[in-house]
């Protein structure tokens, strides 16, 4: 760990303080994410070891889009605690930090085109001094498959799909629901979505998308379809006015209420409204 000299704070999350650092045999600039591990603790958090373990599988695939892992460094205290600290690539700002900084009237279009996580929000979507995004904290991360059984409480609730406000079953699909409301989110350059529990959460979405039809509302929940008040869903333009026919098309799809009915990740690149921008980014 002496090889990396803490430089300045740049946030804090629920196992640990992060870190801007310079890399003594570099210079470069890392970010130091250190965790803690309480006495009596057995073992690392889950989220600790699901990450690493996901960003070193990821680093077969060397992708531009999310961020780098170097080291994994562990230090025994006098305490009898044990300090680990993850080393990232460092970047610049997070999109919330992004899109504070637009001056009015917001990002141009072209910028807002360039843009199974279970847990994407601004804060975990990095961009650097160039304009590149890079994705980042994969604690919530899993890697997929049909037949598993997952947490019925992930992604940061402003930004959470209705099948998990309703702990029915989920999958891929919440990340694009996710990437719907931070979509919007771009041209707003406030949430969608602000909630304060759950059950408002949901009754937030059905206020603007409408009340969804009777075969879209999941089966295995306890919470009727009845429960909300039957209205048809506002005009994209009345909470998202900055965007165009195309964009306004595309957010649709997104915050589809089903997550079946919810354009994929691989159709969503593939829309006319992001036609003549690289997929890659």
């Amino acid at each position: 760990m002496q090889q990396y000299e803490p430089v300045a704070e740049i946030g804090e999350g629920a196992y640990g303080t992060v870190y801007k650092a310079r890399d003594s045999l570099s210079g470069k600039f890392v970010a130091l994410k250190n965790v803690r591990v309480q006495r009596n603790e057995d073992g690392l958090p889950p989220s600790t070891v699901r990450e690493v373990a996901l960003l070193k599988r990821l680093e077969y695939f060397d992708h531009p889009n999310v961020v780098r892992l170097f080291d994994v460094c562990a230090t025994m205290r006098a305490d009898r605690e044990t300090k680990v600290t993850l080393v990232f690539e460092h970047v610049d700002q997070d999109l919330k930090t992004y899109l504070e900084k637009a001056p009015s009237p917001g990002l141009p279009a072209e910028t807002i085109k360039s843009v199974v996580h279970r847990d994407l929000k601004p804060e975990n979507i990095l961009v650097t001094s160039r304009g590149q995004v890079k994705l980042a904290d994969f604690g919530l991360a899993r890697i997929y498959s049909c037949q598993m059984a997952l947490t019925p409480v992930v992604v940061t609730l402003w930004y959470r799909a209705p099948e998990v406000l309703l702990q029915a079953t989920y999958a891929t699909p919440v990340d694009m629901w996710s990437t719907g409301c931070i979509f919007a989110e771009m041209f707003r350059r406030r949430p969608l979505f602000c909630g304060k529990s759950e059950l408002d959460q949901l009754g937030k979405i059905i206020d603007m998308t409408g009340l969804p039809a009777e075969e879209d509302w999941p089966e295995d929940v306890t919470l009727p379809r009845s429960a909300f008040p039957n209205h048809p869903p506002q005009l994209v333009k009345s909470y998202v006015p900055e965007i165009d026919d195309l964009g306004a098309e595309l957010l649709l799809e997104l915050l589809a209420f089903s997550p079946h009915k919810r354009i994929s990740a691989f159709d969503a690149l593939r829309h006319p409204y992001f036609q003549g921008q690289s997929p890659e980014v």
